[in-house]
């Protein structure tokens, strides 16, 4: 199966259309409304909590966008969605499934799942299950190779795709094997994950990964996270689709 079509029909609003200064916060309900009302594609990330449910937040902890501390899978999903988000005007944590009613088919959604690379499959395969069910447009993602191939496995068609980078030089990488950094930073999974887009950081852009993927592979290449005119150009000239924020295109 390629790509859909919607995959790069319309930019997508990382983490939902937010803007901090009027209280509009990242995977959020009111963020995914900003996009919505916009019509923009959205980019979600899942989190699973202590009882397996998927959560949509970024973050491993809690600190940066709660009053609250300690790590998200910690925590039950009863309790999850009744932390509220700092600096919004009441928004609380949401699972995925009430961010997919919300958005109801009305734009498309591509699902970061968030992994720690441990080989745990509970939020992959809950991540599965949920947007199986839906019938809008939506496409699930990941860093991790074995996520998207565990993905390829549970439902084929699902659209999926990779999320990748050239260098791996964060500090969030340290933990990984020079080789799992290398296989990764040169798509060396493809066999295993058979992709059907790759998600590609733009400041890494122009890089032979991506360029071939889309050049033989017909693979579409979606790049992330463009903020800056320069980020604009450079998405542009080398790949179908951007991931935004800051800005509204």
């Amino acid at each position: 199966m390629s790509a859909p079509d919607w995959l790069v029909a319309r930019p997508i609003a990382h983490r939902g259309l937010h803007a901090r200064d009027r209280g509009v916060i990242e995977n959020t309900l009111t963020a995914a409304r900003a996009a919505v009302e916009r019509g923009f594609a959205i980019e979600c990330d899942v989190q699973d909590s202590a009882d397996g449910e998927a959560l949509v937040f970024h973050d491993y902890t809690l600190e940066r966008l709660t009053a609250e501390s300690g790590t998200v899978r910690e925590r039950k999903a009863a309790d999850l969605v009744g932390i509220g988000i700092t600096g919004s005007a009441g928004d609380r944590i949401p699972t995925l499934r009430a961010f997919l009613d919300m958005i109801a088919g009305s734009v498309p959604l591509v699902v970061e799942v968030k992994s720690r690379f441990d080989g745990d499959m509970t939020l992959t395969r809950r991540t599965v299950e949920v947007v199986s069910a839906y019938s809008g447009p939506v496409a699930i993602k990941s860093f991790d190779p074995a996520v998207v191939a565990e993905v390829r496995r549970l439902a084929p068609a699902l659209p999926r795709g990779i999320v990748a980078e050239a260098h791996y030089e964060h500090p969030d990488w340290s933990r990984l094997p020079p080789a799992t950094k290398h296989a990764m930073a040169h798509l060396l999974h493809f066999g295993d994950t058979d992709p059907h887009f790759v998600s590609w950081r733009v400041a890494d852009l122009p890089h032979a990964a991506p360029h071939l993927a889309r050049l033989l592979g017909r693979r579409p290449v979606m790049t992330w996270t463009v903020r800056t005119p320069s980020d604009r150009q450079r998405a542009a000239e080398h790949a179908d689709q951007m991931v935004f924020e800051g800005f509204v295109p």
